[in-house]
């Protein structure tokens, strides 16, 4: 009986452990704690990034640069998934606000399905509009 106990208790967090990590929200949270190294793990091996109007197409080594200068300006605080669309198994889109040191900045995320994983192709990162 003690046996049956055990199982029907850590059979469920066995299973709940494989269940993918929803990447969405993973860099979400890189994107609060300010993680460059991290986040440029997860781009693309060329990404198109646009922080306050200023476009390029970075190598991950100049995108996760890029993204260290404008977080030395504007430290994150916080972050909040406003909306998401997963509905497609091969791209994926988010908008996050990004709360930071100097202000609300909308952040929008594309990520495209590479070989079963997703990673980042394109971030912008604006001015939040007032509302």
């Amino acid at each position: 009986m003690k046996l049956l106990y055990q199982f029907v208790l850590f059979v469920p967090l066995f299973f709940m452990s494989a269940i993918p990590e929803d990447v969405i929200d993973r860099t979400a949270e890189l994107l609060k704690g300010g993680n460059t190294h991290e986040l440029a793990a997860t781009f693309s091996s060329s990404i198109e990034i646009t922080i306050l109007g200023e476009n390029n197409v970075y190598s991950n080594t100049q995108a996760e640069q890029a993204l260290a200068d404008f977080f030395k300006r504007c430290q994150p605080r916080s972050a909040k998934v406003l909306h998401r669309i997963t509905s497609n198994t091969h791209y994926q889109y988010a908008v996050i606000i990004l709360g930071t040191s100097n202000g609300s900045y909308r952040t929008c995320v594309s990520l495209k399905n590479v070989n079963g994983k997703f990673e980042v192709s394109e971030l912008r990162i604006e001015a939040e509009k007032a509302k």
